[in-house]
């Protein structure tokens, strides 16, 4: 049950929301190309509605590219609910995404902290379930467990989710990474509680319609397979969770096709993403670079993106983070943020609402001062520019594309600070390092 202090947030968070519906600054607001793409634009879903209702085929040109389950979603949205109600609709859905992190947040953090009480009473090896085990009670551990920040993480996700600018505005705008945002917070949530049916649903509804979360069924995997006790088990469970993610996958693929009657949509959603036809500006890196590429390298470096945000890190960090499935979690999602064809502020909003959710690993990072100041500077001075080049033809796409490409390197610097703080906390507590050594303070650094 939601306490009165719960409730309280939730009103005003979604009283914010309504206030900037209901003004002029909604309709400026969703024609920001920070925040609306080719890919979530509402305007884009209600004409491809429309030309369905019409008889027209939506995918047949280049304006619709919500999947064919989206669109009876969205069909039945615009035909039963009035206008008012539709935005109810994503206000509510962003309240059910802050619920959904809230129970994850507060899954996650019961888990380590039992893993690390268990391990301190029989002992186990502090790199594998990171036990804080200090020689001296006196001293100051140079790592936090998590049991100190437990409260504070399990209130400050989702409150991270609910005033986040970059969520509210997306909410604001009505797009629909409002509903993919609730979808990745189910999947987030019913991963730790390890339901695989409904973890591989949720994981294949959004592949079908983003396709880089693929990589999500590698972590959903892992959170199952720690149960295993012997190989052979973690061999089933890896296979189960694979042909259970597969099958569902091909049967959302079909089901499409049932309800299009042609294939004409697979180039208009998966083939969309893949190929990056669209080069309107966004947040991103594709637009500005295949703008500026010779047609004949085009297809080299399309598989060279693809490459970096849908394979590269995959195998590495899922080893590398085995131990933690929910970071591994974390590192995909940003991971898909920073560098998918089509990203959007809703996107970059989620992942950090996620942070808090290891706020014990805060004193081990060195760059969020300036991080900070380098996405508040992004996110401001983005619109700016914009104004610059498109209507007062005072700068060009070089000044927005400097912008966007600060941004995505404040985001890098984001993940990679937080992973790296993970490392040195695994070994404060493999080596039991003190926050004083012989009265001297003393500082991990990694070289």
């Amino acid at each position: 049950m939601l306490s009165l202090k719960q409730l309280l947030y939730c009103s005003l968070a979604g009283g914010i929301r309504l206030i900037l519906m209901n003004s002029q600054f909604q309709k400026i607001i969703s024609d920001r190309v920070e925040i609306s793409t080719a890919l979530n634009s509402w305007k884009r879903v209600t004409e491809g509605v429309h030309l369905h209702n019409f008889g027209i085929d939506p995918y047949s040109g280049d304006l619709f590219h919500e999947t064919p389950i989206g669109l009876v979603f969205f069909t039945w949205i615009l035909r039963y609910l009035s206008f008012w109600s539709i935005r109810i609709l994503f206000v509510v859905a962003d309240l059910l995404t802050s619920w959904f992190l809230f129970q994850t947040a507060r899954h996650y953090v019961k888990e380590v902290e039992k893993r690390e009480k268990e391990a301190k009473e029989i002992k186990k090896p502090a790199e594998e379930l990171y036990t804080p085990i200090s020689k001296n009670p006196t001293e100051e551990l140079s790592y936090t467990p998590i049991s100190k920040t437990a409260t504070s993480s399990v209130f400050y996700v989702p409150a991270a989710y609910l005033f986040n600018p970059y969520i509210v505005l997306n909410c604001v705008a009505l797009t629909t990474t409002v509903f993919t945002n609730l979808l990745t917070s189910l999947a987030l949530c019913f991963m730790i509680k390890k339901y695989k049916f409904a973890t591989c649903l949720i994981i294949s509804l959004l592949t079908l319609q983003n396709l880089y979360p693929a990589s999500l069924i590698i972590a959903a995997t892992i959170f199952v397979a720690k149960d295993a006790k012997t190989n052979r088990e973690t061999v089933k469970v890896i296979l189960t969770m694979v042909t259970l993610f597969l099958t569902i996958l091909s049967s959302f693929i079909y089901l499409s096709y049932h309800i299009m009657g042609n294939w004409n949509f697979i180039k208009n959603t998966m083939g969309f993403i893949l190929i990056v036809p669209d080069l309107r500006p966004n947040i991103g890196l594709y637009w500005y670079f295949f703008t500026e590429m010779f047609e004949h390298f085009r297809g080299l470096f399309i598989a060279s993106f693809q490459i970096n945000v849908g394979l590269l890190y995959v195998v590495p960090l899922a080893l590398r983070l085995r131990n933690d499935p929910m970071l591994l979690s974390f590192a995909y999602l940003a991971i898909i943020a920073i560098f998918k064809s089509y990203p959007s502020l809703g996107d970059v909003g989620f992942y950090i609402a996620l942070l808090p959710m290891w706020q014990h690993l805060f004193r081990h990072t060195q760059q969020g001062f300036i991080v900070g100041c380098f996405m508040l500077f992004c996110t401001v001075f983005a619109p700016t520019v914009w104004h610059q080049w498109i209507y007062s033809c005072s700068a060009n796409a070089n000044f927005y594309f400097g912008v966007t490409l600060a941004f995505v390197i404040a985001q890098i610097f984001v993940l990679t600070d937080v992973l790296f703080a993970s490392v040195k906390r695994e070994l404060a507590l493999k080596s039991d390092i003190q926050n004083e050594i012989n009265g001297n303070n003393a500082k991990l650094v990694l070289e």
